[in-house]
């Protein structure tokens, strides 16, 4: 069987197995944010942190909620590294420096898990359990919570009210990302991922001296980094690792699980709106842009001309032979479409246009799923952008699903969609500018260039991969990095559950024969030309100072 043939089975297969997860998944989340019923763990836990999860909140203090929970998450966190010297279990590894102590608690805590260290050599069994595990679970079950509060918004009417964020919390985390957790450590550990708590050993003579591992609870930490769009790995070579990643089985699996709740959520959408077929069309925009980038990145990594490329059957620089060109470029795509980061292969060594496929996958927003919570609500936001464009168009008023999109709602929406390139391309130029921020590069022209783009756009949009050839681990980038990750994922929340109340409180306007029917084909191809527009006439400035001029000249 040819490469290609290869890649194309997989992703078909791929396809159908989150075609089969689409509808039960959905339908489930969406009883799960609308149940009244509180399981006897969650009342536990709500007993314990003091909070009364039947109490409905306006979006200030949603917000409130999201904000000190995360700024509490980011000082525990901090502390834990930097006393871990001191802690049972550290595998004899110092404590964290302050700079990248904060810059991984601000990654973890912001579903970024951007990593500047070699998770093997600086992190114990405590900071990586009881640390980064944990925020991999409620990092995500945050995304989720503000999603359904935008939800909400649409849903609801006459009233600011959207939901109780400890609530969401809570039954996001106990109830959909614990459960899925548990079954895929199993399949993991099953297919030949590691899970125990072992020292560092040595495993063989390497070159006339020893290669040392340590151990660690691999499976249910991969899981959850897959499941929740988080990205960070037990190991730095991350999922091309074989203690995370074994064979060909788990590494579809993974990317499974990298895309099961964003898709999934879509139908969460259309049963709390009350119309599945609104869910329908904001899924077909992310599947068509999901498809045709993963179509373009395998074409361009298996058209590679030359004689290495030719013996290769395409560019496998940096890509490992167990999984090959196809499923290397399907899992690049979904990673970074994604805001999971997680990587099997390096982004620095594909291709010229490969590796700006990548960029521009971030650069999008990752809403083709993106991140679970962050991709929908990213969506929808595009969504009312689009409308507006129509409105605009016609002369008319315009309307989703069933709310006005007036001057507040449009000036909220804006700021979403500004406020994340700012943070990227105001600290690429001051990297570039700056003399010390440029020693970290380890290529120079198009390409080193692209490695500080590559890394401040996978900061501000909480992705977490990285290009691979930038020494990251500097007070300049672990700082700045650090700032653009928590701007990048708690600003857009602000204007995410603002724009969620203000349109709770309208009153519903009735469709009529001049409303845009956004449930229809033409209005998911207006959306998807609105995506490609505001991001092609924000980034290709940039882009094309990176790999867009690496890739026209090679």
């Amino acid at each position: 069987m040819s490469p290609v043939l290869a890649g194309v089975l997989q992703l078909l297969a791929l396809i159908a197995a989150l075609a089969l997860a689409y509808r039960p998944l959905g339908d489930y989340m969406a009883r799960v944010y609308s149940s009244d019923r509180h399981l006897r763990v969650e009342k536990w836990i709500y007993k314990a942190i003091g909070a009364n999860p039947t109490a409905e909140m306006r979006w200030p203090a949603y917000l409130r909620g999201v904000l000190a929970f995360s700024a509490v998450s980011v000082l525990f966190l901090y502390l834990l590294q930097r006393v871990q010297g001191s802690l049972p279990g550290s595998l004899g590894f110092s404590s964290i420096d302050p700079d990248q102590a904060f810059n991984t608690a601000a990654s973890f805590v912001s579903n970024t898990n951007w990593q500047s260290y070699y998770g093997e050599q600086a992190m114990g069994h405590v900071v990586q359990t009881g640390g980064l595990a944990v925020q991999n679970f409620v990092s995500a079950a945050v995304g989720i919570a503000v999603a359904v509060a935008l939800v909400r918004g649409f849903a609801r009417s006459r009233t600011g009210e959207l939901g109780n964020f400890w609530s969401d919390l809570v039954r996001g985390t106990v109830r959909i990302l614990l459960p899925i957790s548990v079954v895929g450590a199993i399949v993991l550990v099953a297919a030949g991922a590691i899970q125990n708590f072992a020292g560092i050993h040595e495993v063989g003579q390497f070159m006339g001296g020893s290669q040392q591992w340590n151990g660690g609870a691999v499976a249910s930490q991969e899981v959850i980094k897959e499941l929740g769009t988080n990205g960070g790995g037990y190991f730095n070579a991350n999922s091309a690792h074989p203690f995370e990643n074994p064979n060909a089985f788990t590494n579809l699996f993974e990317i499974f699980l990298i895309l099961l709740i964003p898709f999934s959520l879509t139908r969460t959408f259309g049963k709390m709106v009350g119309s599945v077929r609104q869910g329908y069309a904001i899924l077909a925009t992310m599947g068509i842009i999901w498809v045709a980038f993963t179509a373009l990145m395998m074409w361009t990594e298996f058209a590679g001309h030359g004689p290495a490329f030719e013996l290769a059957g395409g560019a496998m620089e940096g890509k490992e032979t167990r999984f090959g060109i196809g499923t290397s470029s399907i899992w690049a795509v979904a990673t970074t479409l994604t805001s999971t980061g997680a990587v099997n292969s390096f982004h620095s060594s594909f291709t010229g246009f490969g590796g700006g496929i990548t960029m521009l996958g971030m650069q999008l927003g990752e809403i083709a799923p993106g991140g679970v919570g962050s991709g929908l609500y990213g969506m929808l936001i595009m969504a009312i952008i689009a409308v507006f464009i129509a409105g605009l168009m016609v002369g008319r008023t315009p309307e989703y699903l069933g709310k006005k999109i007036g001057t507040r709602e449009i000036k909220l929406a804006a700021l979403y969609i500004l406020v994340t390139p700012a943070l990227v391309l105001c600290f690429t130029a001051a990297a570039m500018a700056l003399p010390t921020p440029g020693n970290s590069m380890t290529n120079s022209g198009a390409h080193g260039f692209s490695e500080i783009l590559y890394a401040y756009t996978s900061g501000a949009n909480n992705n977490g991969s990285a290009f691979a050839g930038l020494n990251a681990d500097t007070q300049w980038f672990n700082t700045t990095i650090g700032l653009a990750m928590l701007l990048g994922r708690f600003l857009p929340m602000v204007f995410v559950l603002a724009l969620a109340g203000s349109l709770a409180e309208q009153k519903p306007v009735p469709a009529t024969a001049g409303t845009l029917r956004t449930d229809k084909p033409l209005y998911a191809g207006l959306l998807g030309g609105t995506i490609l527009i505001i991001t092609g006439l924000t980034y290709f400035p940039a882009l094309a100072l990176g790999p867009l001029a690496e890739g026209l000249a090679s």
